[in-house]
């Protein structure tokens, strides 16, 4: 599959993240002498971000490529997203030159953030609205307007690369989220221009409040929970008659002066111009990854689309050493301490989930849980036996040492491309009925396969030093 991007500033470079690292071939068209340098810095931070909210390995990057001509970026191009300046006559004349050499069947999406498909196709053009937000490699929301088949089609790719695509029912200026955002950013001129909060002070009001509830339920949600026991409708009576009070100017805008420019100016660069625009990318990223990590958990918000995702993308049956693979993934920031290197915490985390992987394969399921067993870590043993640093795939091979089912003893290898794993962790398992938290023998499917597992790795070559030997009693 093939990605063409008009336009590589900040969206378009996000866009060519996005689908370059899904494995789509990108080619890119931006007269900007600079764009190979800056397209390649936002490769660089969605490289070191994107894999991090995954824990199977994000398939082969795909081969990107730098255009002059609008021609020569969109030739066989299965996607078009033209990502240019908010100025109708120049999309308007890139439109016209796709169109003479675009494949018929390609999807033509812009990132245009108030624009109406009506306006955008005046000239005759088939383009959708196809608007991300910013990081385009991380959020995962698109909104898409336009023809209803055009659309749908859009949506399938964009779930196929781990995006959220939300189809507006109509046509509207602005579409739905940056309407939000629009009516917030006014109201936040007007603080700043009245002297009521600097900059500062209404960025920490948004992150230290209401912004992580929105993060995770967005607005009616959060609003229905705050009407208590008697839901929305309770909220709603409490707080509608505020909505007569003169408490907003959003229909009301400051002068748009020199003096309301440099003021905002000057409370942000008091704010934050310490940093570079890379740093703060990279502190942007890495908190995105940690919270979109944490719902993931849950399957909230954004972290369901990625867990859904997740489920999509493969992992080889065998590792370096001849065993199956039972997890791979790629250091995330989170995992990385002071030092530079993981942590010895995540090394646990990583060794957790090839144990539950094992416990899946011999069919100690969510199901087989559900039913009342299931398997409890007894203990475990890390060796730490090369660094492993932020942005390594590790990939987890797991030999079941010995074990009759009611015991399983696991050696788990971490690899990390060299030719001796950088990790081991042996972990002994045992099987418990959960109503009465006892060690217990498991019987049919289970047992089979437990069993079934240490007779196929018997022949394998052990490691001389055990802690935890073999199992006892």
């Amino acid at each position: 599959m093939k990605a063409a991007i008009i336009g590589g500033g900040v969206i378009g470079g996000g866009w060519a993240a996005r689908f370059l690292l899904n494995g789509w071939d990108v080619a890119v068209c931006d007269p900007d002498p600079e764009a190979e340098r800056k397209i390649g810095e936002v490769l660089a931070n969605a490289r070191r971000a994107l894999p991090g909210l995954y824990e199977r390995p994000l398939p082969a990057e795909g081969a990107l490529s730098l255009h002059t001509t609008i021609a020569g970026a969109v030739s066989g191009a299965d996607w078009i997203q033209e990502s240019v300046p908010e100025r109708l006559e120049i999309k308007h004349a890139i439109y016209d030159e796709i169109a003479a050499t675009a494949p018929p069947d390609a999807v033509i999406g812009s990132s245009t953030s108030g624009f109406k498909p009506s306006e955008l196709n005046r000239t005759g053009a088939r383009v959708i609205v196809a608007h991300p937000f910013n990081p385009v490699y991380l959020l995962p929301l698109v909104e898409l307007v336009g023809d209803a088949g055009e659309t749908a089609r859009a949506a399938d790719i964009l779930r196929g690369i781990g995006m959220f695509p939300l189809t507006v029912r109509k046509e509207i200026d602005a579409h739905i989220a940056d309407r939000f955002l629009e009516a917030v950013w006014r109201e936040a001129l007007w603080l700043v221009k009245d002297g009521v909060a600097s900059t500062a002070e209404i960025d920490e009001a948004i992150r230290m409040g209401f912004g992580l509830r929105w993060a995770q339920m967005g607005l009616f949600e959060t609003y229905r929970i705050a009407g208590g026991e008697a839901g929305m409708r309770h909220f709603l009576e409490q707080f509608g008659p505020c909505l007569t009070w003169p408490w907003t100017k959003l229909m009301d805008v400051p002068e748009f002066d020199d003096a309301l420019v440099e003021l905002i100016a000057g409370q942000s660069d008091a704010q934050s111009g310490h940093l570079s625009i890379r740093e703060l990318e990279r502190l942007r990223d890495e908190n995105l990854v940690a919270m979109m990590r944490a719902l993931k958990r849950t399957g909230s918000g954004a972290g369901g689309v990625i867990a859904a995702h997740e489920k999509t993308l493969s992992v080889p049956d065998t590792g370096p050493d001849g065993l199956p693979v039972t997890l791979e993934m790629q250091v995330p920031t989170s995992f990385v301490d002071y030092n530079g290197h993981m942590n010895e915490a995540p090394y646990l985390e990583v060794g957790a989930r090839a144990s539950d992987r094992v416990m899946e394969m011999i069919g100690a399921d969510a199901d087989y849980i559900a039913g009342g067993l299931s398997y409890f870590t007894a203990e475990n043993h890390i060796r730490y036996l090369a660094e492993i640093d932020i942005g390594d795939r590790i990939t987890v091979t797991t030999q079941a040492l010995g074990g009759d089912g009611r015991k399983l003893h696991l050696l788990h290898r971490f690899w990390t491309g060299g030719e001796t794993p950088a990790a081991t962790m042996e972990t002994l398992l045992l099987h418990v009925d959960l109503s009465s938290r006892r060690v217990v023998a498991p019987e049919g499917v289970v047992a089979d396969r437990a069993r079934t597992l240490v007779a196929a790795h018997q022949g394998h070559e052990r490691p001389a030093r055990l802690v935890l030997n073999q199992p006892r009693g």
